[in-house]
């Protein structure tokens, strides 16, 4: 690691080492090492999501499973697992479709346990964050849920006990040395080691190496010795978990659009994975090559103008974006391809800040940079502030800093402080570079995303491949590590999550139900609400969908009027939005709280929601919500976009899926809505579908339908003709 990088992470530092790491070409010895110097209580400690070491962690689950002496606790969050169907037709649509996309990518033993509900007494499965929606009725995974902000986790992990940091690693060899990149997760291992080593508490690191991870550098990257073991060997090498692409919906599509005015150019940007996330890059993506189109859906979908103007902005990215997310997603990929993702910081802060206001040009610098220095107030120039101005071209690299005094490559030795007018010359005329480099375009604590993301992050030419900071969710979450320097690099920071209800007082849930069920967990979410009211010029925006459908139930809001548990409290309410608007909380009193959020809500439940308001004395009784907010409707959206589909497909950002595989998967989506009216109903609708058309046999095909064995396998293809026939496909 570059020394002046070390500055981006104090509190991370991986000076002091113990020997060299052993390697070894077989998790099996691994494991047995591992029991040997640990003894039989494992308390197992994984990276979030992608960087699981898989193979390691099967290894050591099966030994547990084996011996009941054994206990194995497995601390860690988001467990991937590859798609598996409810029912026989979304298994029949699932399994050519993992077989393609996952090949031989492995699955945690213990995640399909977890799942069957047959995990053995003497393993415990602990996570911060689930799968949103997919342990609620799991009574093991809900009682060993642990309620934890992202930036606590790593403490919380060493809370736990662990006694081993297992990771899935990317190796690299230069000049003889071999180094090691965290690549995908450098979130909490690094802190997690840190409290493990000061405390002197044994444990072992341990790292697996593929092949085919990516290999990210700066706080990513480690040196050998940083494990205790390493295991490295050819088999090891498998496909990483990808995350495809889900349908973006109308609804998903309005939020985005609405999203996307509020970010300003020149700011920062943070957006999540999922269909909300795509809707919202497809949007800045309009809004850059399309602009014209763009401005003229904002002016159908009303986006507020002078919220607009105050808060975002209008055209395209002129100055571009820099990252500033704990997960980096593919989005940025395609906003980096597109000219967009193209502001870069810098790790000084008084540089960045010149750089800000215009007063350094990144392309020319000049002396006048050491006068505006001082101006802020920067006059002595010390060891590690001169090697990360160094690092980003501010002095030459001939230039050397020697006990307090500078020294120019011809030899010339002066103080090391701009204030004085001889050393601000010589700076001047022999040391100072042609041009900043080495800034960073997106920083992110872990990445996930597609195979199509994967192999762009492989290829990236490695000066590109630098300018993504992949480091500590501690360095992205918050700004404790170093506030003077992330406030200036955080300019106009626009952090995008989502919600899944919102109060009228503006409280937001997201992760958790009123009976205590945990749908996903807090993960940053509150970390980025409150640093978005630290930053002078930061914005919270949460995107809630108005109204959600579910297992042919009829519509409910997602904007109630109270409900027993919230992720984000009312008093760090900011910018909500829903597919009918934007509602800026921020500063208003309740009542005008209330006021805003009916504004975006559907209209079917406005009337409901204020008359609750009424009843308990937040809003006066004669209020009357505006006409023009009394149809936010789905017919109307629909309506709205339709003259436009074009610009709207339903997979913006691209997908796995081939195109049979595309319209199958809408189609199927109303094929479970019938069934979900009633068994006798779906019968009679299938005994009426028809004769089978030819352009139906390709989906037939595919869904191993074309020639159907009993009375399920038949209603099903008479309700998936039925569907395609509705939709206009056969």
């Amino acid at each position: 690691m570059n020394p002046a990088l070390m500055r981006f992470a104090p509190s991370l530092s991986w000076c002091h080492y113990r020997r060299m790491s052993r390697v070894c070409t077989d998790v099996e010895e691994a494991a047995d090492e591992i029991l040997a110097r640990l003894g039989p209580a494992l308390a197992l400690g994984l990276p979030l999501g992608l960087g699981k070491p898989v193979p390691l962690v099967n290894a050591l689950y099966r030994r547990a499973a084996a011996d009941p002496k054994l206990s194995l606790k497995i601390l860690t969050a988001l467990t991937l697992e590859k798609p598996h169907g409810a029912s026989a037709l979304e298994r029949a649509f699932l399994a050519p479709f993992v077989e393609r996309v996952y090949g031989d990518c492995p699955e945690p033993d213990y995640a399909k346990a977890l799942r069957e509900h047959r995990l053995p007494p003497n393993i415990v499965v602990s996570e911060f964050f689930f799968r949103p929606g997919t342990l609620l009725n799991n009574a093991h995974a809900q009682q060993h849920y642990v309620s934890s902000n992202y930036t606590h986790a790593a403490r919380d992990v060493v809370a736990q006990g662990c006694n081993v940091v297992a990771q899935m690693v990317a190796k690299r060899v230069v000049d003889g040395e071999v180094r090691y990149s965290l690549s995908c997760n450098p979130d909490t291992g690094l802190e997690v080691v840190e409290r493990l080593r000061a405390a002197g508490r044994p444990h072992l690191t341990v790292a697996v190496v593929n092949p085919q991870l990516p290999y990210l550098e700066g706080t990513a990257e480690v040196p050998a010795s940083w494990f205790d073991l390493v295991v490295d060997d050819p088999r090891y090498s498998h496909t990483l978990f990808s995350t495809p692409k889900l349908p973006v919906g109308t609804a998903d599509f309005l939020v985005g659009l609405h999203a996307s005015s509020l970010v300003r150019d020149g700011g920062t940007l943070q957006v999540g994975i999922g269909s909300l996330g795509d809707a919202v890059v497809h949007a800045l993506l309009l809004r850059h090559t399309g602009n014209d189109a763009w401005r003229a859906l904002l002016r159908e979908a009303r986006t507020p103008p002078e919220l607009v103007e105050a808060v975002g902005g209008l055209g395209p990215f002129e100055h571009g974006l820099y990252g500033a997310s704990e997960m980096l997603v593919d989005g940025f990929m395609h906003l980096h391809r597109a000219g967009i993702l193209k502001r870069q910081v810098y790790g000084f802060w008084a540089l960045q800040q010149l750089v800000n206001e215009g007063r350094c040009d990144p392309q020319r610098l000049t002396p006048q940079l050491f006068v505006d220095l001082e101006s802020l107030g920067v006059r002595v120039i010390r060891t590690q502030d001169f090697e990360v101005l160094q690092h980003h071209g501010v002095f030459t690299d001939a230039t050397r800093y020697d006990q307090g005094f500078i020294v120019a490559p011809d030899g010339a030795r002066v103080v090391a402080n701009v204030a004085d007018p001889q050393a601000r010359r010589v700076l001047g005329e022999h040391c100072l570079g042609r041009q900043l480099r080495n800034g960073t375009l997106a920083h992110a604590a872990f990445f996930l995303g597609t195979r199509e993301f994967y192999q762009w992050l492989r290829e990236l030419p490695d000066a590109q491949r630098r300018a993504i900071g992949m480091t500590s969710v501690a360095h992205i979450n918050q700004l404790d590590l170093n506030p003077r320097l992330y406030q200036q690099q955080r300019l106009h920071a626009r952090f995008m999550n989502t919600g899944l209800m919102v109060t009228l007082g503006g409280a937001v849930v997201s992760d958790g139900l009123e009976d205590g069920r945990v749908v996903s967990g807090v993960g940053g979410q509150y970390n980025f609400i409150a640093m978005a009211h630290q930053l002078a010029t930061g914005r919270a925006i949460l995107m809630v969908r108005a109204t959600r459908e579910a297992d042919g139930k009829p519509a409910s809001s997602n904007i109630v009027h109270h409900y027993g548990h919230t992720t984000i409290p009312r008093h760090l309410r900011d910018i909500v939005v829903t597919e009918y608007g934007i509602a800026d909380l921020r500063s208003k009193s309740d009542r005008d709280v209330i006021a805003a959020l009916l504004n975006v809500a559907d209209s079917r439940f406005q009337d409901a929601l204020l008359a609750e308001a009424q009843r308990a004395g937040k809003i006066e009784r004669g209020y009357r919500i505006p006409d023009e907010f009394r149809h936010n409707t789905p017919e109307r959206l629909e309506r709205m976009l339709a003259p436009q589909r074009a610009l709207f497909p339903v997979f913006p950002l691209g997908s796995d899926f081939t195109e049979v595989e595309q319209v199958l998967i809408e189609a199927m989506q109303g094929v479970k809505a019938r069934a979900a009216r009633g068994t006798l109903s779906a019968i009679v609708q299938a005994l009426g579908a028809g004769r089978i058309p030819d352009a139906a046999r390709p989906y037939l095909e595919r869904m191993q339908l074309l020639a159907p064995k009993g009375l399920e396998a038949r209603v099903a293809q008479r309700l998936l003709v039925l569907e395609l026939r509705g939709r206009g496909i056969v």
